[in-house]
């Protein structure tokens, strides 16, 4: 079996644990962001070629490696970036509004005033 793939499914099962065992939101954060990376290993690895050259057509040159997941993955990476950010700035502002990033406080919180 291939270790980035191993490396992957690991790091995939250790960012969905984070996301549900913990309550404070930012933790949340950081798994999701680690589910990100461990998808972009995933497909960086799919399109990885032993041995293979990049695709710029050379002399000599018959195993290039496939540039398709690499240009997905930098897609990926930038809208991974911009999501971290949006949800960065909505747990500041939920901070500012009700005093802690804790979602199970934050749930109560918002029961008490809508009863």
């Amino acid at each position: 079996m291939n270790i980035y793939y191993l490396t992957s499914v690991m790091l995939f099962i250790i960012g969905f644990h984070t996301m549900l065992t913990h309550n404070n939101l930012l933790k949340k954060i950081m798994g999701m962001n680690i589910m990100d990376t461990s998808l972009f290993l995933f497909f960086v690895a799919i399109g990885y070629i032993r041995g293979g050259q990049a695709p710029i057509l050379k002399e000599g040159v018959t195993l290039y490696v496939n540039p398709v997941p690499s240009a997905l993955i930098l897609t990926g990476i930038v809208i991974s970036v911009s999501f971290t950010a949006f949800a960065l700035a909505l747990v500041v502002l939920l901070h500012k509004q009700y005093g802690t990033i804790d979602a199970d406080k934050i749930i109560a919180l918002r029961s008490k005033r809508h009863a």
